[in-house]
């Protein structure tokens, strides 16, 4: 008896082995082919049960000098960076430093005209704030980096109206953190910088995971991966090639919302130690893993630092996607099956994707169709070149060949290669845009997030 349990346990440990070995092949011919396609530039961390199945790294972390990015290169995080900020809260609630009650007037006398928003209200992102970036738009002294005093400052003198009342519904707000960040110093005595330092990322052993603004405070930092964003020609190029009239410049200054920098290695330790009472408790991890409740009956969707979603299949989830600089980032736990899903990426040109959902698929043993591209010469595309409208498209956009590819670019928009597909069609994926030619009447049936639009050849 004791022998066929045992042969039941090694069949059962091979066909697990198996199973995550051939995720891992699918996952790298996935990630493979999005690098081809200068879909995808980065670093993937894939873990089960906290196991690493998969973890690879494509591209080069500095084009200039064609350093390749490797398993311990360090990205910045940008909106990922918010669960970070949301713990520190945690952690000066935990204290008896703040309560999630506290209206932000508490900590920052400066904005008791707006009201009764509160800590929480900042949290789930239900607190109705206006955005910051807009108001340094029009008002900021752009010569200048801004810090969150100044978004403090600069709020305090114009007192834009908030967009609803506290509590009413959800709206994604990047004011909410960064003043979150502020009054993490205001509570804690500390900079933010060394308030996460001592009681996260120290504590757990993150040692490559710390604040830094690029810009605001340059120092050379090994093996950084450079953020890249694409021209008007959409060639790769640093955000400052842009000038320093952009936000990514002038507010780099500013934290909370962002600027947290980190490695695959080190997030993974994050991961882990959220299943452990280590550094929160269940309390606390119903709060921070669980939405608000709004007044128009929806639900933040959000708890603190986490969106949240659920599902029969692939159960509780809680992840966060990031976008700033050049940078793309993704985490995604799956909660109630203890699968953990990391994606760093230093491009961000309009072509790189996020494929969570198919990594999710891989992940759960299902199958995803992957529609087959026709290889079509030089000249057989030259027939789908022009120029094409529509009166009610607000651009033009033109289709050229450039190294064998099919090309579209809008009016003073990047270009962007098209994936050419069986009955003259195309697709660029990651703007979710397909092209049907009609060669015949020069048209093109074009398709872009479910609305569809006909245009017309010029020339």
């Amino acid at each position: 008896m004791k022998k066929s349990l045992f042969l039941l346990f090694a069949i059962a440990c091979s066909v697990a082995s198996f199973s995550q070995s051939s995720q891992s092949q699918r996952l790298d011919s996935l990630f493979t082919a999005l690098y081809a396609k200068k879909m995808f530039n980065g670093n993937v961390l894939v873990a089960n049960k906290g196991e690493v199945i998969f973890k690879k790294s494509y591209g080069y972390a500095d084009e200039s000098t064609k350093r390749k990015i490797n398993n311990e290169t360090i990205f910045e995080l940008a909106s990922v960076s918010k669960q970070f900020t949301a713990m520190g809260i945690v952690t000066l609630q935990k204290s008896g430093r703040l309560e999630y009650s506290d209206k932000v007037s508490k900590h920052i006398p400066e904005l008791a005209f707006y009201g009764d928003v509160t800590v929480r209200n900042l949290l789930n992102h239900t607190g109705g704030l206006p955005d910051y970036m807009g108001l340094f738009q029009e008002k900021w002294d752009k010569s200048k980096f801004a810090t969150n005093q100044d978004i403090v400052k600069l709020l305090a003198e114009h007192k834009p109206k908030a967009n609803f009342q506290p509590g009413d519904k959800f709206e994604y707000s990047n004011t909410g953190y960064a003043l979150l960040a502020s009054i993490i110093e205001k509570a804690s005595g500390k900079s933010f910088t060394e308030h996460l330092k001592e009681t996260i990322f120290k504590p757990l052993g993150m040692d490559n995971t710390f604040v830094y603004r690029s810009c605001y405070e340059s120092r050379e930092i090994d093996n950084m991966a450079l953020g890249y964003i694409a021209d008007n020609s959409g060639n790769k190029v640093r955000p400052e090639h842009f000038g320093k009239e952009i936000p990514f410049y002038y507010l780099d200054g500013i934290v909370g919302d962002g600027m947290i920098n980190s490695t695959l290695d080190d997030l993974l330790k994050w991961d882990r130690v959220l299943y452990t009472d280590k550094l929160v408790d269940a309390d606390d991890k119903a709060l921070i893993f669980n939405a608000a409740d709004t007044k128009d009956g929806k639900g933040s969707g959000y708890g603190f630092g986490w969106g949240l979603s659920d599902s029969e299949t692939y159960g509780k989830t809680v992840s966060h996607s990031g976008s700033w600089a050049g940078n793309l980032t993704y985490i995604e736990r799956q909660l109630d099956h203890d699968k953990t899903v990391i994606i760093l990426q230093n491009n961000s040109t309009g072509l790189n994707t996020i494929p969570s959902k198919k990594v999710r698929k891989i992940l759960n043993d299902e199958g995803f169709d992957i529609p087959k591209t026709v290889k079509l010469s030089a000249k057989e595309l030259d027939k789908y070149t022009g120029i094409f409208s529509n009166e009610n498209f607000p651009i033009k956009i033109e289709f050229f060949v450039k190294d064998g590819v099919l090309m579209g670019q809008g009016d003073g928009q990047g270009a962007f290669p098209l994936d050419s597909y069986a009955n003259h069609t195309f697709k660029f994926e990651p703007a979710r845009i397909s092209l049907v030619f009609n060669i015949d009447d020069n048209t093109i049936d074009f398709t872009q997030n479910g609305k569809s639009f006909v245009f017309q050849k010029e020339k």
